[in-house]
């Protein structure tokens, strides 16, 4: 089968160009070469993380690798069969597991038969979803897909040590073709967990009541939970949610509890005051779906990571996902 060339720098330039374009490698089983990895970033190359990912992917799928160490610019990845089975990954300190499983998730929903992971790494770490937003609204939406996915959360992981700890299982299958709708409601509820590790017990509290005021503000009502936690790293943070729309925030030293929460629901209430189906965020993860089984979604803007992330999948898959502009939103289609 010809290898299929990958450009790393195009577009976005990112992790995320290796992550999808090595998910969809293992998919459709074609062999590929990326170049060019991270070009522009201040340290160009594959990141530890990035390359962790694809080693992990690697060893679902059998494929041999060539070039996939920390600070390459270049790797070749030639996928085998998807085997069904139970592994464990590692990621070491805080690495980003929601980052690892966008990676491995493609490929789990078409091995052979049951897979099941578990991934010891960072649950809640800056650049890359929480835990909570991948659980409560990427995983809901992917179900519309007929993705059937079980998950569980067992230790959050804050920066700098990590060691939170997920599981998760997939039957695989094939996928369908889904229409996310946005959902009429004069007041949607909205869901969030407030957490906190290694701090006293009103960071958690102040953060979720400064989200709850300023919702409340927007004319939203809000149910938060607050988790306080013993773990082997100092952290906070907050992820709101409500359907097909999340935010979040992550606390930082020197960053006031209140100024947390409000952050993230500023974020979500933006998100909301949009007729849109999904947000921004979701409507960049979910693209490999959309090109592996047809559907469509509105979002209020399409970021430069869902146009890179369209481009990377039709260098795959024959899918044509077009983007078109209607009454201020941007419809986001296949098939």
């Amino acid at each position: 089968m010809p290898m299929i060339e990958i450009d790393g720098s195009f577009g976005e330039g990112g992790g995320q160009i290796v992550r999808t374009a090595a998910a969809l490698s293992a998919v459709t089983g074609k062999p590929v070469h990326i170049t060019k990895i991270r070009q522009g970033r201040p340290r160009p190359g594959l990141a530890a993380q990035h390359a962790g990912a694809i080693l992990a992917l690697a060893k679902l799928c059998r494929a041999r690798t060539a070039g996939v160490q920390p600070g390459s610019v270049e790797l070749t990845f030639q996928p085998g069969k998807i085997c069904a089975g139970s592994y464990s990954v590692d990621i070491g300190t805080a690495g980003s597991i929601t980052l690892l499983l966008q990676c491995l998730l493609p490929a789990m929903i078409r091995a052979d038969g049951p897979i099941s992971l578990q991934v010891r790494g960072g649950t809640d770490v800056q650049w890359s979803p929480t835990v909570d937003y991948f659980r409560f609204v990427f995983l809901p939406a992917l179900r519309l897909f007929g993705a059937e996915v079980e998950f569980e959360l067992l230790q959050r992981g804050y920066y700098p040590k990590g060691q939170g700890t997920i599981s998760m299982s997939v039957d695989p299958g094939p996928l369908q073709s889904a229409h996310l709708r946005h959902e009429v409601a004069a007041q949607p509820l909205i869901r969030g967990i407030s957490h906190c590790g290694n701090l006293p017990e009103h960071v958690a509290r102040r953060q979720a009541e400064a989200a709850a005021a300023e919702l409340k503000q927007a004319g939203f009502d809000a149910e938060l939970k607050t988790e306080i936690l013993r773990l082997p790293s100092m952290g906070s943070g907050i992820t709101l949610w409500s359907g097909g729309k999340g935010a979040s925030c992550l606390g930082e030293r020197g960053l006031p509890a209140e100024k947390v929460g409000r952050a993230a629901a500023q974020e979500l209430i933006a998100e909301l005051k949009s007729r849109a189906s999904v947000d921004v965020h979701l409507a960049d993860q979910l693209i490999p779906y959309l090109a592996m089984a047809g559907g469509s979604y509105t979002a209020r803007e399409v970021s430069l990571h869902t146009k890179t992330n369209i481009w990377t999948a039709a260098r795959f898959l024959d899918a044509k996902i077009e983007i078109t502009e209607e009454k201020g939103l941007f419809r986001i289609e296949q098939g």
